[in-house]
């Protein structure tokens, strides 16, 4: 039965900041997770009108991991918007964004972990890096700010070494 699970809706007021300062694993450990998912489940992956869709197999386990990974996610960058459904033999995981520029680099980046993800949140952050995107850190390596090099709209930022 298919029991679409729709994450709160976010607003173009909703600031694009990732903090996992409060989350039970680091950056790492969830890009772990997240090849660990892919490597076991992912059948293919989709542009969708609002956003990207991830295809799993409906394998026992599988519905309940990404409901879980998405709900971690959403706690740390709630700039996105999570739906989870099953439909048939396959887990779909809808993602989508607020209206941003910063926030669809992000999601575009998103769409590409599958082949991305061995490159950790170091290759992340280069690949952002590479977008334009000029990232902050602590001595820690925490990202503390992301911003658009050379951008004249607000200061978008992103806090916490998120995966995403």
């Amino acid at each position: 039965m298919d029991q679409p699970t729709t994450t709160t809706h976010t607003t173009a007021a909703t600031p694009i900041v990732c903090d996992m300062t409060t989350a039970h694993d680091t950056g790492p450990e969830r890009m772990l997770e997240y090849q660990r998912l892919f490597a076991q489940a992912l059948i293919g992956r989709e542009r969708t009108a609002d956003g990207i869709r991830f295809r799993l197999r409906a394998d026992a386990g599988v519905e309940p991991w990404v409901r879980d990974l998405a709900a971690r996610e959403k706690a740390c960058c709630a700039f996105f918007d999570f739906r989870i459904s099953t439909e048939g033999d396959e887990v779909r995981w809808d993602a989508s964004v607020v209206d941003d520029d910063i926030a669809r680099d992000i999601l575009d980046e998103f769409y590409e972990l599958p082949d991305t993800v061995a490159d950790g949140v170091e290759g992340l952050e280069s690949r952002l890096r590479e977008r334009g995107l000029q990232i902050a850190a602590n001595p820690a390596g925490t990202v503390t700010d992301v911003r658009r090099v050379g951008g004249a709209a607000g200061v978008s930022s992103m806090r916490g070494p998120s995966p995403v």
